[in-house]
């Protein structure tokens, strides 16, 4: 299934340069620009509120967005750069890339866990530890995946998962090549207490 891609709505800006931005900021807006994919460059404007909203919620930057402006057709960007006042470290301009359908790009991407009904594991008493619940990917702009999925099944006690466990899906890949942990299954905490015991006894014999 493919990744719902959120909406971004801007207006059209008329005006550029340094007059034009001041005005945009009196009408409670944050001017930006939107440029690449060998087109002229798109002044808009975001209604601030709205923005700092999804600013503050994190991964601003590593999401693609559906940018809506009205009496255009949409357009799919990734914001390159957010400019804050140096004191308030409020956003004063924003700069977005227009994006292809086969570009590609470095975004989060969700990680579902399936079958804990047939994971030993967790049947005696095992508890799924998710170290990354979201995973940066390298994927095309097109086609973006809405998850990648952990199969628990055969998993036991002290098992660790690795993305290289993970099939992902045809032209997806990690954005590093080391071998990082997505989750683990750790032991059940009475299990935990009986090996911590032995070990003591085993520590106190050599003594």
């Amino acid at each position: 299934m493919a990744k719902v891609i959120p909406d971004l709505v801007a207006e059209a800006r008329t005006g550029t340069g340094k007059g034009a931005a001041r005005q945009a900021r009196r009408e409670g807006k944050v001017p930006g620009i939107v440029y690449g994919d060998h087109k002229d460059p798109q002044p808009i404007a975001l209604e601030f509120n709205g923005l700092l909203t999804k600013l503050r919620a994190g991964r601003f930057m590593s999401t693609l967005w559906n940018l809506k402006v009205d009496g255009q057709e949409d357009v799919r960007v990734i914001c390159r750069n957010v400019q804050r006042d140096v004191v308030k470290d409020l956003p004063t301009h924003i700069d977005f890339m227009r994006l292809r359908r086969t570009s590609k790009v470095n975004l989060f991407i969700h990680v579902e866990f399936i079958n804990h009904d047939q994971c030993p594991g967790l049947k005696r008493g095992g508890t799924l530890v998710t170290v990354r619940p979201e995973v940066e990917l390298v994927v095309t702009a097109g086609d973006i995946p809405d998850h990648i999925t952990v199969d628990l099944s055969g998993h036991q006690v002290g098992d660790t998962i690795h993305i290289n466990d993970i099939k992902l899906p045809e032209g997806v890949r990690p954005t590093v090549d080391r071998n990082f942990v997505i989750a683990n299954i750790a032991a059940p905490s009475a299990l935990r207490s009986e090996d911590d015991a032995e070990s003591a006894e085993g520590e106190a014999a050599e003594e």
